[in-house]
């Protein structure tokens, strides 16, 4: 064999198999209790922007590709509503879907598909008129007096077949246009599902679904309320809580049937999310018109496990700012069996903070809600602004992990990062590694002790909790820092010696290489790491003596 022909074949092999891992389909593992997202083959962190509600619309797009730019970010969460793509039954319109995987690829943007079909907001607003004017074949939930609930039931088979068969269409045209550049990286089935002010569903299929026992998938995961109660129907099995579990598992079971349709057709991650109850309502009180009922709340997530196999992971949608709630719900949704993954969080300044523990715990992305420069605001659950100072506190974090995304990806993987954010107490915190602890505070002058009280003063900027750091353990004895207000001091863990070293400011260029800027030393290390308002990365080597 000529020495070119064996050269071109050797080429022709590379090439193949570099298409090969470039077209490999998004998917979730996981490893040890932790998850990643692959995508290319290779652990993704998804710095998301979420588009408002109405932005699914070619004209305006525009300013979300303008936000998601200034934001850092990396990924557009963007709705696709079954009123769009099939506003006459039975004929589908794909174009808007078409122009925005284009678009998105021209932004160098990936895309995550939000469907908001027969539940948004728990509400079937963004159904189709023929579905909306036609209650007797898409009936509603109904009342203990029979009355009908704004909310359609999950009972309605007509409503299942159709919202279904539209769902699978959506996923054969992304198979059709994005199986090879893969730019859609998951798929959200209905947005924000439940029942406000009705705990479940009271009509006749309902009924008697409620009298059947439970399902031996469900029992299995979600074990019984009433003492002694290995089996039976829901009400003996759950007590007070059986309407509302019945009404999860309903509901559950619905959003997995269509999930599972459309993965057959184009296999990509699928979730869902929620409106959160109360996380620190331990343990979880029966429903009392306090929370949309059903919905995949932090107390059912089993049922949801359990009824939907074919949903990859059930996601909190933090719109509370308060530091121990946004606490509490990233401890009871990170589970071994479900990925941490924030699709939705406040856009209001307030919340940027909680980027540095989301990211730091392990999550696999997390996205700010509303980014794009549309006039309008969803105050108090986010920014009353809807420029650039709205998407500002977030891009200043995007922008520290933006060049390493693939690699915070890897090690949060790997089990090596933490991350915190300064708590309405404004007091220290600890956060542990192997071999060292980080010892964080929040208000502090960048030189000095509090303890010499020099000054009864704090920081301009500081009136408010602002703080927040992510560290990820690189090596043994070394530690990347990304963080804002924060006093962070390294040391060793109880028991052990150890010191720091150096400590090297600087970022990462495109090609993944460290670059250093300047060497703290002196005044800049004595009394800690005092990391200014401005985020900075710090590259710590620590040392112990022989």
């Amino acid at each position: 064999m000529k020495k070119n022909t064996l050269l071109s074949m050797v080429l022709a092999g590379l090439l193949s198999l570099q298409a090969a891992g470039a077209a490999e389909a998004p998917r979730l593992v996981s490893r040890d209790g932790r998850h990643a997202l692959l995508v290319d083959g290779k652990p993704f962190l998804m710095l998301g922007a979420q588009a408002h509600n109405s932005s699914n619309y070619p004209e305006a797009l525009k300013p979300v590709w303008e936000a998601a730019k200034d934001a850092k970010a990396n990924t557009v969460l963007m709705p696709v509503a079954w009123e769009q793509v099939e506003p006459e039954e039975g004929k589908f319109d794909f174009s808007f879907v078409d122009t925005l995987v284009k678009e998105a690829r021209q932004q160098k943007q990936r895309l995550v598909i939000l469907w908001f079909a027969t539940w948004k907001n728990t509400s079937a607003q963004y159904t189709p008129a023929w579905v909306k004017l036609d209650p007797k074949r898409f009936p509603a939930n109904l009342d203990r007096e029979g009355k009908p609930n704004y909310s359609l039931s999950p009972f309605g088979t007509e409503t299942l077949k159709a919202d279904k068969r539209a769902f699978v269409a959506l996923m054969a045209h992304l198979k059709k246009i994005d199986s090879a550049e893969r730019t859609v990286l998951m798929v959200q089935v209905e947005n924000e599902v439940g029942t406000y002010g009705l705990v479940r569903d009271f009509g006749k299929a309902a009924e008697a679904a409620f009298t059947q026992p439970v399902p031996a998938a469900v029992l299995a995961r979600k074990k019984a309320v009433v003492p002694g109660a290995a089996s039976g129907n829901w009400r003996a099995v759950y007590g007070d809580y059986a309407d509302e579990y019945f009404h999860a598992w309903a509901i559950a079971r619905y959003i997995g049937d269509i999930a599972a349709a459309g993965k057959a057709v184009y296999e990509l991650p699928m979730y869902v999310n929620n409106a959160l109850r109360n996380p620190l309502d331990q343990p979880p009180k029966p429903w009392n018109k306090d929370f949309a009922s059903g919905g995949p709340t932090w107390d059912v997530i089993d049922i949801y496990k359990a009824a939907a196999p074919a949903l990859d992971i059930v996601a909190p949608d933090i719109y509370r700012p308060e530091s121990e709630q946004v606490n509490a719900n990233l401890r009871l949704f990170q589970r071994a069996d479900n990925a941490l993954w924030v699709p939705e969080i406040g856009n209001a300044a307030a919340y940027g903070r909680y980027l540095y523990p989301i990211l730091g715990h392990g999550a696999i992305g997390v996205a700010p809600f509303g980014i794009d420069y549309f006039n309008y605001s969803n105050f108090p659950l986010g920014s009353t602004s809807t420029d650039r100072e709205m998407v500002e506190p977030f891009a200043r974090v995007f922008k520290m992990f933006a060049p390493i995304q693939r690699q915070w990806a890897q090690w949060a993987f790997d089990g090596r990062t933490r991350g915190a954010a300064e708590g309405d107490d404004r007091k220290p915190q600890l956060l542990e590694f192997p071999g060292w602890v980080a010892k964080l505070s929040y208000r502090e002058w960048q030189f000095g002790e509090t303890s010499w009280k020099m000054t009864d003063k704090f920081p301009a900027g500081t009136e408010q909790p602002g703080g927040g750091v992510a560290i990820a353990q690189i090596g043994d004895d070394e530690f990347l820092v990304i963080g804002q207000r924060t006093r962070v001091r390294m040391e060793a863990a109880p028991g052990q010696n150890g010191f720091m070293l150096r400590t090297e400011q600087g970022r990462f260029d495109d090609q993944g290489r460290w670059v250093m800027e300047r060497v703290w030393n002196g005044d800049q290390v004595d009394y800690g790491l005092n990391l200014p308002a401005e985020p900075v990365m710090l590259k710590i080597k620590m040392g112990r003596p022989r």
